[in-house]
């Protein structure tokens, strides 16, 4: 099996996120140039949570 070619390059973001990057340290912690509340309110705002709206249909399903 071939090994996995390295991407060379900036990945494309969204426009709020330009500039973000996330590193994993030695103890396992990430460690990120964004706020976490910035990061999360991004994510609330843009992400649909699918095991929410699972949630949500069975509710309405009782």
């Amino acid at each position: 099996m071939p090994k996995k070619m390295k991407k060379s390059g900036e990945p494309t973001v969204h426009d709020e996120l330009k500039g973000f990057d996330i590193k994993i340290n030695t103890f396992g912690e990430m460690q990120t140039n964004f706020e976490i509340d910035k990061l999360n309110t991004f994510l609330n705002e843009n992400v649909e949570d699918k095991k929410l709206v699972e949630r949500e249909d069975s509710k309405e399903e009782e």
